[in-house]
């Protein structure tokens, strides 16, 4: 641990509460700070000040002002205009044409197609080389997904920034950094929901509840297999499911001055596939994904970005101490698997081999409503929602879920961006 807050001291020239946070999972830690130290400060197709300035617009997208400030600063530090700052209207033609992608990506990736990527490529003497495409692309989702965590983990600003210069500084999901890294929780916190007062004994016997579902699953996995017909129908039916998912804290939010202006278009947001009468097809992992067709494109015009990606997505997904709450020597690998294909199944992305009617047997409502906001609209997370699921289980098995919701997000996002950039070239 020392080692790596070293690390991070050493490369950021600060120690930020995102690092605090994520330290209770040393190896994912190493992982993630290697890869933003990469995509930030090694050589690139991208200037530096261009990148600080693609994390700002990336952040902005979600409203978080911790990540938008700290990038900030980061541009200012390495010579970018201060000018461009008062707005997106004020830098470059090129950084501008970016905003529409930015904001498809960020809200609704199941919209990018091959035209968007066209629009940036023949811009005339403002457009984007692949290489700098991708490098774009994979600075915006690395920074949409970490508003997600920012935002589901409650994390304030510094003590050195505005709004952290108090003890229990304020922050948009209402707790305070200080509670996560010193494991406080008070017994009312854990005691309190959204539907009243729940005992501790109840909370005790919802983790049981959950290793018995775990254990039936197991046992039907191995006694029957469903048909593919049956898989298809029940991927649909959670995909349907999803979209009747959302909080009851659910309003519209207006941006602040000093975030909006750092993108275009502030009332565009999330909204389901199938609203409106509007269909979108399911993506089908065995037509692209990211092992086979993802990796091997940002590799190629990234070089060594893949792999650093794929190594992150890779701890995130087998991450385990075989431990559930107060129980040890458990398999998580079925939960942490219905977990990752919730997320990819909001975003329409199915995998043939899986079958979705395990997600509404391991997942249950308050922890559905939870996952959505943090992927969807994590600017409406509130601590509420962070404490009334899995009441039993300690924080750093919250932070790790949101290490699962964040990367899930980000290689959802990459698979629709790299799909349609794949499309173009050929």
């Amino acid at each position: 641990m020392h080692t790596l807050f070293a690390d991070a001291f050493a490369a950021l020239g600060r120690l930020d509460n995102i690092t605090l946070v994520m330290v209770f999972h040393p190896q994912y830690l190493e992982s993630f700070l290697k890869t933003q130290h990469y995509l930030l400060q090694m050589d690139g197709p991208l200037p530096l000040h261009y990148r600080h300035y693609i994390g700002i617009m990336a952040a902005a997208r979600h409203q978080c002002s911790y990540l938008v400030n700290l990038h900030v600063n980061d541009f200012l530090h390495v010579g970018g205009d201060p000018k461009w700052l008062d707005g997106l209207e004020n830098a470059p033609q090129k950084l501008q044409n970016l905003g529409e992608l930015n904001k498809v990506l960020a809200h609704r990736p199941w919209l990018i197609t091959k035209e968007h990527i066209e629009g940036l490529l023949k811009a005339e003497e403002h457009s984007w080389s692949l290489a700098e495409l991708v490098h774009a692309v994979v600075l915006l989702t690395h920074y949409h997904s970490l508003a997600s965590f920012t935002f589901g983990c409650g994390i304030s600003p510094e003590i050195q920034c505005d709004g952290g210069h108090t003890f229990r500084p304020p922050s948009v999901s209402h707790y305070c950094i200080c509670d996560i890294t010193n494991g406080n929780h008070s017994v009312g916190e854990v005691q309190a929901n959204s539907a009243g007062s729940v005992s501790v004994s109840d909370s005790f016997f919802e983790v049981e509840a959950l290793m018995e579902k775990m254990r039936q699953l197991q046992e039907c996995r191995d006694e029957e297999e469903a048909s593919q017909e049956e898989m298809a129908s029940r991927f649909e039916i959670e995909k349907r499911e999803s979209m009747l998912v959302f909080s009851s804290d659910d309003e519209e939010a207006t941006p602040a001055r000093e975030i909006s202006r750092h993108f275009e278009d502030t009332s565009y947001g999330y909204k389901d596939f199938s609203r409106h009468g509007m269909h979108v097809p399911t993506f089908r992992v065995q037509d692209y994904c990211w092992e086979d067709h993802g990796y091997s494109l940002v590799n190629r015009l990234y070089p060594d970005v893949g792999q650093l990606i794929d190594e992150k997505f890779h701890i995130a997904y087998n991450l385990t101490y075989n431990t559930m709450a107060m129980h040890k020597d458990v398999d998580t690998s079925m939960l942490r698997r219905a977990i990752w294909n919730y997320i990819h199944c909001m975003f329409g992305i199915r995998y043939d081999d899986y079958d979705y009617g395990e997600i509404n047997q391991l997942l249950d409502r308050s922890f559905k409503v939870y996952i959505k906001t943090v992927v969807c609209t994590p600017e409406k997370v509130t601590k509420r929602m962070y404490d009334s699921f899995w009441r039993q289980f300690k924080h750093s098995e919250k932070v790790h879920v949101n290490l699962l919701l964040i990367e899930a997000r980000m290689q959802a996002e990459l698979l629709y961006a790299l799909r349609a950039i794949t499309r173009y070239m050929t």
